[in-house]
């Protein structure tokens, strides 16, 4: 794969990263209103879309998670830890 289009959410808090994806994975909440809610991105905006990408685009740490094909599409990912915080990454689509 060599592009992605994906959404993320980013909190500088691991509990609250590990809180929101338990809530998401349960259904209790949405990802998009997650980041809507929580993230500090401006994607949040967006609902945490941060569009289609190709590989090598985003962080090192951020694009492993994205690009690893053992992790079905639509599974959430995370947190992933990069120099701006934890991530939560959802990603709708490889290609």
């Amino acid at each position: 794969g060599k592009r992605a289009t994906a959404s993320h959410i980013l909190v500088k808090d691991l509990d609250l990263a590990n809180k929101l994806k338990a809530d998401i994975t349960n259904g209790d909440v949405d990802f998009a209103d997650a980041a809507q809610k929580h993230s500090t991105c401006p994607s949040s905006a967006k609902g945490g879309s941060l569009g289609t990408f190709g590989r090598g685009q985003m962080v090192p740490e951020f694009d492993q998670a994205v690009f690893d094909e053992e992790i079905p599409v639509g599974t959430v990912i995370g947190p992933v830890k990069t120099q701006f915080g934890q991530h939560l990454i959802l990603v709708t689509s490889r290609e």
